[in-house]
Formats: C-alpha cells, sequence, structure tokens
C-alpha cells in the first residue's frame, strides 16, 4: 500500500543523490524537496531505512565515529568499518606530529553517586588528550591503504594547524590526496597548544575563523565540517562564520572545559600527572542536555538563515543508545558522532544503536530518517512566547468550562443537560 502523506516538512535532502561522492556542492544547484511524514499500513511495513546522504556521501547508517581515540590508527578504523559505522573521522592531524606530547593518566571519570565508587554509573568523562602524535605521512599512509580496502565507505579526515595560510594549504592538498572523502576542521580542542591558535583558539574568535576558513575553503576541494567548540556564549555566531565562509556542515560538540574534581585523600586534581593536572575536555552521557541545546540553537539558525539545504549538522555528545541519537536527529542533525561510547562501550555500540533508532521508527511509522529529521524543532521558543501560549490555553479552557457559574443561568430545555453537566461520577 502507498504511504500517505502525515505532515510536510521544509527543506530538501542534504544533497543530490547525482552527485559525485566527496565533491563539493555547486552555489545554484538545487537540492530535491525533503519528503515529509509518512505512514505506512501497519500491514505492509518495511523495515526502517537507516542510510542518509550528506553533502553526496552515502553512508548506510548516520552513525560516525568522532575524531579522538577511536580513530587513532589504521587498525582501529578498520575495525569500526567491519563493525557498521556509517563513517569514521580520524583522529586530528597536524604537519608536525613530533609537537605533539600526551601524557599518561590521561582520562577521569565521573560516576553518579559518590564519586570514587567503583559501583556507579560512569556519567562524565574528561580527557587531557592531544591531536595524533603519529607522524602525518603514517596517518596518511593508512587513510590511503583504509579506502583502497573500503572504497564505498566514508573516511572523513580531521585536520588542525597554526594560524598559517601557507601551511593550511599544505595540509589539505596532503589529506586530499591520500584518498578521503571530507575533512572536518578542529576549531574546537580545548586544550593544548592555544598559544599557536590552534583549535578552540581559531573557533572562539569569528574573526580570527573567517580569515583561516577563507583559506581552508579557498584550497579544499572536499565538503568541509567546522567542528564547533561549546566553551563560547552563542555557539551559533562561530557556525554562522563558518557556514558564510564556504563550510559545507558545521559539526558540534566538541568536549566542555573542566575539572573533573580533586582526590580528597591526596588533595590532587584528577586525572592526576605527577602529582599535578591540568583542565581538559568533559564529554559522555552528561553533557548530553548541553550538547542537544547547542544543536538546536545551531539547527533554527540554519533553518533561517541558510534555509538549511545545502548545508549539514553533526551532532556529537553523550550518545550511548539509539534514543539519544533520536533526539539529535529530531532536532535537524544529519549524523550523530560518538567517540566517548566507543571508549567505553568498544565498536560494537553501533549494532546497538542502529537497532533502537530502528525500534524508534517503527513506533512512530518512520520510513527513513528524513521523515523526522527536524520534526522538534518547532516546539522551541522564547519564554514570553510560552507565557503567551498558556494564558491562551487558560483562556480557552475557561470558556469552554463544564457546568453552571450561577443559578441565573438554568433554562428550562436544557435542564436534564446542565445538571449532568455538574455531576462528577
Amino acid at each position: 500500500m502507498a504511504s500517505l502523506s502525515l505532515k510536510q516538512l521544509g527543506g530538501g535532502n542534504r544533497s543530490a543523490a547525482a552527485q559525485l561522492p566527496g565533491s563539493r556542492s555547486r552555489p545554484g544547484s538545487a537540492p530535491p524537496s525533503r519528503v515529509g511524514f509518512r505512514v505506512l499500513a501497519s500491514g505492509d511495513r518495511a523495515e526502517p531505512d537507516l542510510s542518509v546522504t550528506v553533502n553526496g556521501l552515502n553512508m548506510p547508517n548516520p552513525f560516525v565515529i568522532a575524531s579522538g581515540p577511536p580513530g587513532t590508527n589504521y587498525t582501529v578504523m578498520k575495525r569500526a568499518f567491519d563493525e557498521g559505522w556509517g563513517a569514521v573521522i580520524a583522529k586530528t592531524v597536524s604537519l608536525e606530529a613530533e609537537k605533539v606530547i600526551n601524557v599518561t593518566p590521561r582520562y577521569a571519570r565521573l560516576r553518579a553517586g559518590v564519586n570514587g565508587s567503583a559501583k556507579g554509573q560512569i556519567i562524565g568523562w574528561e580527557n587531557i588528550e592531544l591531536i595524533s602524535d603519529r607522524p602525518l605521512e603514517t596517518m596518511l599512509k593508512e587513510f590511503k591503504q583504509l579506502k583502497d580496502e573500503y572504497p564505498d565507505r566514508i573516511l572523513i579526515a580531521s585536520i588542525m594547524e597554526e594560524y598559517n595560510k601557507a601551511a593550511w594549504e599544505e595540509l589539505i592538498d596532503r589529506v586530499e590526496q591520500s584518498g578521503v572523502d571530507a575533512i572536518e576542521i578542529n576549531f574546537s580542542c580545548p586544550h593544548g597548544m592555544p598559544e599557536r591558535k590552534m583549535g578552540a583558539a581559531v573557533g572562539q574568535d569569528c574573526a580570527l575563523l573567517e580569515e583561516v576558513c577563507g583559506w581552508i575553503n579557498a584550497k579544499a576541494t572536499l565538503p568541509v565540517w567546522a567542528k564547533m567548540t561549546p566553551n563560547i556564549t552563542d555557539i551559533t555566531q562561530p557556525s554562522r562564520v563558518a557556514l558564510k565562509s564556504g563550510c559545507e556542515g558545521v559539526a558540534a560538540i566538541n568536549t566542555i572545559m573542566s575539572v573533573m574534581g580533586i582526590n580528597l585523600d591526596t588533595l590532587r586534581p584528577e586525572p592526576c600527572v605527577e602529582g599535578y593536572s591540568t583542565p581538559g575536555g568533559y564529554s559522555s552521557k552528561a553533557v548530553h542536555p548541553i550538547a542537544l541545546a547547542k544543536v538546536m540553537g545551531i539547527a533554527k539558525m540554519m533553518k533561517s538563515e541558510f534555509d538549511d539545504k545545502d548545508h549539514t549538522l553533526s551532532a556529537i555528545g553523550g550518545v550511548e543508545t539509539g534514543g539519544d541519537a533520536a533526539e539529535f536527529i529530531l532536532l535537524g542533525a544529519d549524523t550523530v558522532q560518538v567517540c566517548t561510547g566507543v571508549m567505553m562501550h568498544g565498536y560494537g555500540l553501533v549494532k546497538k544503536l542502529c537497532a533502537e533508532l530502528k525500534d524508534f521508527m517503527k513506533m512512530h511509522n518512520f520510513s527513513r530518517i528524513e521523515d523526522f529529521r527536524g520534526a522538534s524543532l518547532q516546539y522551541f521558543t522564547t519564554h514570553t512566547d510560552l507565557v503567551q501560549r498558556q494564558q491562551e490555553a487558560i483562556r480557552q479552557r475557561k470558556a469552554i468550562r463544564k457546568g453552571l457559574q450561577s443559578d441565573k443561568d438554568w433554562t428550562g430545555d436544557g435542564f436534564v443537560k446542565e445538571t449532568e453537566s455538574m455531576v462528577s461520577n
């Protein structure tokens, strides 16, 4: 039985299916209109389709390995593809890996209940890890090997450089030659090397961001995503700058600057390295509500200012279940990235995510991701509007309130119905 249209959503598919994978969108191209909600006859329902097309990149599902430890080398990225992840974003690379020196331990966990107990559920995760410390040439060779072995799978390079146009151009050129499908720019790492104007030092400065994005997009021939920092008052401002400067997509959020805690026995901070520590990036389940708010803000801005047709949004933050992912998609995300969840639960987590997302889709009779992407965005408004809506609802309820207000309201013709209107059982 043919599906029936229930409600049409504005916007279009993320890019035309005929576009070559990895090619950049051309200005003026008109993507097809997005199909709205569809309700299928209960006896004729097909298995939900999780595949997505984002900036011309075809993925079997919207779940993407986020840049970080799960994408450090060929072995782990191969494992991610074998387990079924929709795409993999490698750990961030730069031209001079020898400047990157990591320490151990570099992670700390926050548990529900009394922190420090081994029994509480892990709800927070802090890291003070830097970008890849492996030679760029080694990473590029592994990118090429992965694309040779998995030509139909999406591999995205994450890159970060100093405030130097020539360095950015060289890095982009070398990364593109490795055969990757797209590039994510790390404008959001909250710790390490801010003195070199790297990471969040760029993402927090809109003027600097505009200049660097200009360099990048003048050079890149692949789709470019700008990864945004949450460590800013209004995340929509740098997101807007990145999109206006030519980036095809925005990814948000990176980790939140934090101090995980103080060991009350030793009086030393965690994670503790030779008795000392430094603020790091906070992730895992506890950041999910914050990430939802940031993604919602970006999505509303994209929809109102860019018509959200030619640009994409990749959501990140505390995803461990299919329901977590559904929330991001309902707010307008095209893809959902996972990093800490993989570190805690392994690469096989993707199977659980896909199964749970399908269950959600079946519950609402959604047949594909586009049927509900952005559906909940319309329900966010201002507090002033909430007050007005509630006042109007109260007024309407009063207008139809059951029962008579005064003895003078009784009528002869409607006496029985008027009596019944005041009976409680």
